[in-house]
C-alpha cells in the first residue's frame, strides 16, 4: 500500500531509532510537523532560533555519539542552519538536517522563501540533495543516516519539496543501502601499521598525539591500554582532550597555540610523533616548517584527505582509530621511556600551567571549583578565552567529557549545545562555560531550557570584553581596543585604552535577564563564594542556573603562540 511522503518521513525516523528531533516550523514543513504531532515515539524540541537549533542537535550528537536530527523550513529557516552545518562538518559531528522546499514546479522561479540550500551547503556537508522523486524518498533518507554516521562522521542535508511530502509512493523503508562510490574502509593496512610500530619501538623520545578522532570513535579505552603498556607520554589537541584521563601520569597536556609549555616542548623535541585522529590544523602546528622538526611522523586517520594535507608525514595510515588500536594492542610491549619522561617533567617544572593567585578570583580558580563540584559532568564551552581556560584547567575522567567548537570556532555555540546535551543526558550534570560575548549570541535559548526542563548550569566569565580579540589587541595592536569593549557607547572617547572610572554600566544585567525567563541568577565576585553558588545551582534540576563570574578585564590566556610562529616560541608572561 502506498503512503504519503510525510508518513514515510516519520516512519524513516522511527526505523532509524530517532528519539529526539530539533525542529522549527514554517510553511514548507507544516505537513511534516503535522505528521510528527501524531507520534509519541519522537520527542520534538522547539528552540527559539534555527542556528541555536542545529547547535542543540550537535550537543545531543556530541554527547551521545548518535545522529542529531534537525527539521527547518525553507528560505531563512534553511539558511540559518548554515553556520551549524559548517561547525558540525569541521568537527566531524553526525547530523541529518531536513529542510523544507517550495514545490518542484516553483523551484528556480524565485518563489517566496525559496533558496538553493543544496548549492549553498555542498562544501560544508558530506552529502546534500533535493528530493525530486517521491519514489526515492526512503532511499535518500536511508543514505543520509548511513553517510552521516559512517567513515568520518559529518552533516548531511536533505531538502524536501512540499509536494514530495504530500505525494503518495512506496511505503517501504530500506533495511540496507549500497551507495556506489561511497565505500567505508573497514580494515587497516597491516604493513603500514607495522612500519609505524617499528618506528615507535625504536624511538628514544616517543610521543603520542591524540586528536578528536579518538573521542569521536569512542576509542578512549583502547588508547589508554596501549599507552599504559608502551609507557609513552601523550599530548592532545583541544578536541582530543579526554582521550585519556587528564590526571593520568602519562598525560602531558594540550599542545598548540595555547598548549602547555611541556606539551609543546615535547612535540618540538620528540623523535617519533605517533598521531591518531587529528587534522594537524594551524592551531596545532604553527609554522609548518618548524613543526616537530626532529620527529618521524606517523599519522593514523579515517579520512584519506586529511593525511599529509597540512603536515607531510613519514608513515600514513588510513584507518578508524578503533581498528588501528586493536591491531597495535596485539603487538604492544613496554618501552624504556624513563629518561624522556623525566625530561618532560623538567619542562613542566620550568613553566607550570597556572595563573597568579594574589589578584582575586581568576578563571583557573573557577575551573578548579567546577572540577570539585561537578567531577562527572558534560562540560560545554562557547568560544573565546573562557574556552581556552576550560581546556587548560578542566579535569576529564572516564565519566566526563568536554564539548567545544574546535574547527570553526563558533561563538554562540555553548548555550544551545549544552541544552542539547542536557536533553540527551537528563540525569547527568551539564555545565556550560561561556563568555559574556558568546552567551549573548544565542541567549534566547534560555527559553528553550525552561520549556524543556533542562537544568543546565551556565557559568559566564564576564570581563566586559570580547576577550580573545582584546588579548590580541593588547599584545600585538598597541592596546587599540577596536570594537571589543561590550560597555562601549556612542558617548565614549574614540581612543579609549581600557576600563576607567567613567565607563558606562554593562548591558545586560545577566542575573535579571535569566530571572525574566524563569531561571535562577547568581553573581559571584570572590572565590570564597563559588562553592555556595554551585550548591544552589545543583538544587535547580529543571530550570537553568546562570552564575555570572566577575573576572578582571586584563586576564589573558597563557601560554600563547602568535599565529604563524613556531610552537617553540611561546609567550609565557
Amino acid at each position: 500500500m502506498d503512503i504519503t511522503g510525510r508518513k514515510l518521513f516519520v516512519k524513516a525516523l522511527e526505523e532509524e531509532g530517532v528519539d529526539t528531533i530539533f525542529g522549527y516550523p514554517g510553511g514548507t514543513v507544516t505537513d511534516l510537523f503535522d505528521e510528527l504531532y501524531k507520534t509519541d515515539s519522537i520527542h520534538l524540541v522547539l528552540p527559539r532560533h534555527e542556528q541555536a537549533l542545529i547547535h542543540e542537535a550537535e550537543g545531543y550528537a556530541r554527547s551521545t555519539g548518535k545522529v542529531g536530527v534537525c527539521l527547518v523550513t525553507s528560505g531563512p529557516g534553511a539558511t540559518n542552519t548554515i553556520t551549524g552545518l559548517a561547525d558540525a562538518y569541521y568537527d566531524n559531528i553526525p547530523l541529518v538536517c531536513f529542510t523544507g522546499q517550495v514545490p518542484l514546479n516553483l523551484i528556480g522561479n524565485d518563489a517566496f522563501q525559496e533558496v538553493d540550500i543544496v548549492g549553498m551547503t555542498r562544501s560544508i556537508t558530506k552529502y546534500s540533495v533535493t528530493v525530486r522523486d517521491r519514489g526515492e524518498l526512503g532511499k535518500i533518507i536511508k543514505m543520509a543516516f548511513y553517510i552521516a554516521r559512517t567513515g568520518k562522521p559529518g552533516p548531511v542535508l536533505i531538502d524536501i519539496p512540499k509536494d514530495i511530502q504530500t505525494q503518495t509512493g512506496p511505503a517501504e523503508y530500506p533495511e540496507h543501502i549500497d551507495i556506489r562510490g561511497y565505500k567505508i574502509n573497514n580494515s587497516v593496512h597491516v604493513g603500514q601499521l607495522k612500519r609505524a610500530y617499528k618506528l615507535l619501538k625504536a624511538a628514544k623520545r616517543p610521543l603520542i598525539l591524540a586528536g578528536g578522532g579518538i573521542n569521536i570513535a569512542r576509542a578512549n579505552d583502547k588508547l589508554l591500554k596501549f599507552v599504559e603498556i608502551e609507557d609513552v607520554p601523550v599530548v592532545t589537541t583541544i578536541m582530543g582532550k579526554g582521550a585519556i584521563p587528564t590526571k593520568h601520569a602519562l598525560y602531558v597536556g594540550n599542545c598548540g597555540m595555547h598548549g602547555k609549555y611541556a606539551a609543546n616542548k615535547a612535540v618540538s623535541e620528540c623523535d617519533v610523533l605517533f598521531s591518531i585522529g587529528t587534522r594537524f590544523n594551524d592551531r596545532i602546528t604553527g609554522d609548518l616548517n618548524e613543526f616537530a622538526p626532529k620527529a618521524k611522523i606517523v599519522h593514523i586517520d579515517v579520512d584519506t584527505a586529511s593525511i599529509s594535507r597540512n603536515v607531510v608525514v613519514d608513515v600514513p595510515i588510513v584507518a578508524d582509530a578503533n581498528l588501528a588500536l586493536e591491531k597495535l594492542l596485539e603487538w604492544a610491549e613496554p618501552k624504556k621511556t624513563s629518561a624522556w619522561k623525566n625530561q618532560i617533567s623538567i619542562w613542566e617544572n620550568e613553566n607550570p600551567l597556572g595563573m597568579r593567585r594574589d589578584k582575586g578570583m581568576t578563571p583557573q580558580m573557577i575551573m578548579e571549583h567546577i572540577n570539585k563540584n561537578y567531577p562527572e559532568a558534560v562540560y560545554v564551552t562557547d568560544v573565546g578565552q573562557h574556552q581556552m581556560w576550560a581546556t587548560q584547567y578542566l579535569e576529564l575522567g572516564k565519566n566526563s567529557q568536554i564539548i567545544t567548537s574546535g574547527g570553526l570556532g563558533t561563538m554562540g555555540f555553548g548555550l544551545p549545545a549544552a541544552i542539547g546535551a542536557k536533553i540527551a543526558n537528563p540525569n547527568k550534570d551539564v555545565v556550560c562555560i561561556s563568555g559574556d560575548g558568546g552567551l549573548q549570541m544565542n541567549i534566547q535559548e534560555l527559553a528553550t531550557a525552561m520549556t524543556q526542563g533542562a537544568g543546565v548550569t551556565i557559568c559566564v566569565l564576564n570581563n566586559y570584553y570580547l576577550g580573545m580579540v582584546r588579548q590580541m589587541q593588547q599584545l600585538f595592536y598597541g592596546k587599540r581596543y577596536s570594537a571589543t569593549c561590550l560597555r562601549r557607547r556612542k558617548s565614549c572617547p574614540a581612543d579609549c585604552k581600557g576600563p576607567n572610572k567613567s565607563c558606562p554600566p554593562y548591558t545586560p544585567d545577566f542575573v535579571k535577564l535569566v530571572e525574566s525567563y524563569g531561571g535562577v541568577g547568581i553573581r559571584v565576585e570572590k572565590e570564597e563564594d563559588i562553592d555556595a553558588a554551585f550548591e544552589k545551582a545543583k538544587e535547580n534540576k529543571d530550570v537553568p542556573t546562570l552564575i555570572e563570574f566577575m573576572i578582571a578585564t586584563d586576564e589573558i590566556v597563557l601560554p600563547m603562540v602568535k599565529s604563524g610562529n613556531p610552537m617553540s616560541e611561546m609567550i609565557l608572561k
